[in-house]
């Protein structure tokens, strides 16, 4: 697939990621694969999946659908883990990913090699690079070194402390202002179809959102929240019946 056809496959459209932790009621391929085609059947532009699956999920996933697979790995549990390395990035495009999708921070990366390397053997595998970073210098380096998109996916993680709850419309404007020919991607906390929206005004060429889709745990605990705070709120009991 080439930039170009990438892009206007994607362009003003959603992004559905499709991934379960080690531990998560499904973290099973099978199941994801069954997520995932849900997902293109309801809109979905492309797919973004791998994670602590790896290859496995990417193949699997790639098989089932007939979007393109964006495919990654996560490996490790501090810093640099999304496809750290160039081998993890070759691995996920020889399993049929389109795109494959890596940590473009300025963190030092697992094997010490550049980005670059990264970028590099995902094209000689015939995919496209995209590149998941945190901040506006990040994105514009990411480019420089040959990056097809670029995604704001790592915004808010990188930095000491919790994440903030909002998505972070600024980086994608700044990245837009920075990179206008590029192919923009904004992922990150995007929590409701509202703010999904705000991210193609603010100037993505298209959107992810994983979680508010895809994780019935994450979405459950959000609704049971409310609920509980709602009923505290009332003064109720939550007693039987009489």
């Amino acid at each position: 697939m080439s930039p170009e056809s990438f892009a206007a496959a994607v362009a003003g459209r959603l992004i559905v990621s499709c991934q379960a932790p080690a531990g998560h009621p499904l973290r099973d391929t099978a199941a994801l694969v069954r997520m995932a085609r849900a997902a293109a059947e309801g809109g979905a532009a492309a797919i973004r999946c791998g994670g602590v699956g790896g290859a496995a999920d990417v193949a699997a996933v790639a098989a089932a659908v007939d979007v393109p697979v964006i495919g990654l790995t996560k490996d490790g549990a501090d810093g640099v883990f999304i496809t750290p390395t160039a081998a993890a990035a070759r691995s996920v495009a020889a399993a049929g990913a389109a795109v494959v999708a890596a940590d473009a921070t300025s963190r030092p990366r697992p094997d010490g090699r550049p980005l670059g390397e990264s970028v590099e053997a995902v094209h000689e595998a015939g995919a496209l690079f995209m590149a998941d970073v945190s901040t506006l210098a990040e994105g514009v380096a990411a480019a420089e070194a040959g990056a097809d998109a670029v995604a704001t996916t790592l915004a808010g993680y990188t930095v000491p402390g919790p994440p903030p709850e909002d998505p972070d419309l600024g980086l994608v404007r700044a990245l837009r202002r920075a990179l206008p020919g590029a192919l923009i991607v904004a992922e990150g906390r995007y929590h409701s179809p509202a703010a999904a929206a705000a991210a193609i005004e603010a100037g993505a060429t298209c959107v992810v959102v994983g979680a508010a889709i895809t994780d019935p745990r994450w979405i459950t605990a959000r609704f049971a929240a409310a609920v509980h705070g709602r009923e505290r709120a009332l003064g109720r009991s939550g007693g039987p019946l009489r």
